[in-house]
């Protein structure tokens, strides 16, 4: 993390800002510990962590050594001692456990989906603007030097216009009708699961990479499996895969499979765009490199590349050979917000603005495989907001 001034420092320029970054961390699932390590990595604390009972927040705190646990997650974001609050719970908490940080004066960095409406999305991104906090949403991909490059050879016309992109994030971790969690609850992970959990992500970085915006959308969503858990399980509502077709403001045209009973694939994040003098693809199971090809040859533009991106540069913490992967990617998403909380601007941060965009794109989805026609994606007013409902429970995954 970027070293910040000091409240007293009579030398200190830009805005005053804590000496530390003092985390608190709501929910003892898997996004908690990466969380939790995010923040001591690039220099910040964990002091306290919360959890849907206080035996769970117990574990949580001895087994990664955190001052104090919380049953109660809104003592622990009323604490003076908390400067900032990570939300990584189940999704239907995440838009009234962030507004009540925002409320309490806190920075905020939330899981996404930001909220499981676009309406509640909205809601939130007025209240972070109003509340002049930085409340950040994890699409951390971005924090890829390879994505970052991507991005940057497009921006600097490398590969000429860009017309094409496609791809696609596959998982199987969902395939079989025993496999079960939250997220297949739509009171609990929102109405769409597939799309809402991970094609976000894949919007987010064709969108970020091209810096365009998808337009309109035409998709298809489906299931395997109609019931999930043990005994025939519960009824299924939720996708576990989408298709769709896309069209940009700038005139690109793609599609995307979305996926998570795709057999063997972990956690495939695949895009390639193509423009009229190239086109690049980054596959995040191999992120060290990122192919580029042409008429003439192609190629493979790996990270001690002495021809990098500053801003792909500036994300290269080991020496090739030792591979940056999705931690990696965390610790500098925390340490730029440590920055942007500081007073800096860090380069593509990814705020509440970004996660309503996700809540918009997925109400599109939605819309589009229920119609079966293409839908236009709307535009969104930050100003014009909903009120936030709440919900008891904190653990998360």
């Amino acid at each position: 993390m970027k070293k910040v001034t000091s409240l007293g420092d009579p030398s200190a320029s830009g805005p005053a800002a804590p000496e530390a970054y003092r985390a608190a961390v709501i929910g003892t699932g898997f996004m908690g510990r990466v969380h939790s390590h995010a923040v001591r990595a690039s220099g910040g604390e964990v002091v306290g962590v919360a959890g849907s009972s206080s035996a769970k927040a117990e574990q949580f705190r001895a087994a990664n050594g955190i001052a104090r646990a919380h049953a109660d997650a809104l003592e622990l974001i009323h604490r003076p001692d908390v400067d900032v609050v990570h939300v990584c719970t189940p999704n239907h908490l995440h838009a009234p456990l962030s507004l009540a940080a925002l409320s309490a004066g806190k920075h905020v960095v939330c899981e996404k989906p930001l909220a499981t409406d676009a309406e509640t999305a909205q809601s939130l991104t007025r209240a972070a603007h109003e509340a002049d906090r930085v409340a950040v949403v994890p699409f951390v991909y971005r924090f890829h030097p390879m994505a970052r490059e991507a991005r940057a050879q497009v921006a600097a016309g490398s590969i000429g216009r860009v017309g094409l992109a496609h791809g696609g994030y596959l998982q199987d971790w969902l395939l079989y009708p025993e496999e079960d969690n939250w997220r297949v609850d739509p009171e609990v992970g929102g109405p769409t699961r597939a799309f809402g959990d991970i094609g976000s992500h894949w919007c987010d970085m064709l969108e970020f990479v091209t810096g365009d915006r998808i337009s309109s959308v035409s998709a298809q969503t489906s299931r395997f499996n109609d019931s999930r858990g043990e005994n025939g399980g519960r009824p299924v509502t939720t996708e576990d895969l989408v298709t769709f077709q896309f069209a940009t403001v700038g005139g690109v045209v793609g599609s995307a499979v979305i996926s998570q009973v795709s057999p063997g694939r972990k956690n495939q994040l695949v895009l390639e765009v193509s423009g009229t003098e190239g086109s690049l693809r980054f596959d995040q199971e191999r992120p060290e490199t990122l192919w580029a090809g042409g008429r003439g040859r192609t190629g493979i533009i790996s990270r001690d590349d002495p021809a990098l991106s500053s801003d792909a540069t500036r994300l290269v913490n080991l020496p090739v050979g030792h591979p940056q992967g999705y931690q990696d990617c965390f610790n500098a998403l925390v340490s730029d917000t440590g920055a942007a909380i500081a007073g800096e601007e860090p380069e593509g941060l990814p705020v509440f603005a970004d996660g309503l965009r996700a809540a918009v794109l997925a109400e599109s989805v939605l819309a589009s495989a229920r119609e079966r026609r293409w839908v236009d994606v709307p535009a969104v007013d930050a100003s014009a907001a909903a009120p936030v409902a709440g919900s008891p429970g904190v653990d998360g995954a």
